[in-house]
């Protein structure tokens, strides 16, 4: 059976195209231009992973709205936000949805199908039985790079695929700087340095949540950033 995408999008022309790109690639895709007609499909049934863009229509937080929804729903579901490139990454943040990835719409298709990869290896990862795993203990960090975990003071840390790979790149090579570049090559992505900035301050939000004395991730002015032991 071919993995199901919903694609809630309110503009047709990126709806049809996304749509026919993901269907090269094999998926089944359902296209929605509203929170309404999306909310009651997911009411009957829940897709596979759910691409959502932010604003929908007259409603500027109906892609919010819908992610609660489907948070509800499932605990699991992948969920993708769609945004545009002057939206404030930082709402999101605060917001904290439940989201698993934030992509911005300049991205390509290309990074777009290596994200959608990601998170279904993810899940399949969690579904499957315990293998061994690729372990980095750095203190009270764990990261197994297997099944894109993570934990501090054995709390799980709730990371998207972009701020676990991010996290990985840098605790790689504790104390070694990683540029912005170095940073979005190895988490797959191409995006301004604003938004690589409010991935690390959204990285750096989620470890204070479970631990206020928290201050291993570094910035390194004008030249990146590195973990700190």
């Amino acid at each position: 059976m071919p993995r199901t995408i919903a694609l809630v999008e309110d503009d047709a022309a990126i709806r049809d195209n996304y749509k026919l790109a993901l269907e090269a690639q094999g998926y089944q895709v359902s296209t929605f231009e509203d929170r309404a007609t999306a909310s009651d499909a997911f009411s009957q049934k829940l897709p596979d992973l759910a691409i959502i863009d932010v604003g929908l229509n007259d409603e500027m937080e109906g892609g919010f709205m819908l992610c609660q929804q489907l948070r509800q729903l499932s605990g699991s579901l992948p969920i993708i936000f769609f945004t545009a490139r002057d939206n404030d990454v930082d709402t999101i943040s605060g917001l904290r949805m439940g989201a698993d990835d934030y992509l911005t719409k300049d991205i390509s298709m290309a990074h777009l199908l290596a994200r959608i990869a990601a998170l279904f290896r993810r899940t399949d990862l969690l579904s499957a039985p315990k293998a061994q795993s690729e372990q980095y203990r750095l203190g009270h960090l764990v990261v197994d790079a297997s099944r894109m975990s993570v934990t501090w003071k054995q709390q799980p840390v709730a990371l998207t695929v972009t701020e676990f790979w991010m996290l990985y790149a840098l605790i790689k090579h504790p104390g070694h700087v990683k540029s912005r570049q170095q940073l979005m090559d190895e988490s797959r992505m191409v995006v301004d340095d604003t938004t690589i900035t409010s991935h690390i301050k959204r990285i750096r939000k989620k470890f204070i949540q479970l631990d206020a004395d928290f201050d291993h991730v570094d910035t390194v002015y004008g030249m990146g950033y590195r973990w700190q032991e």
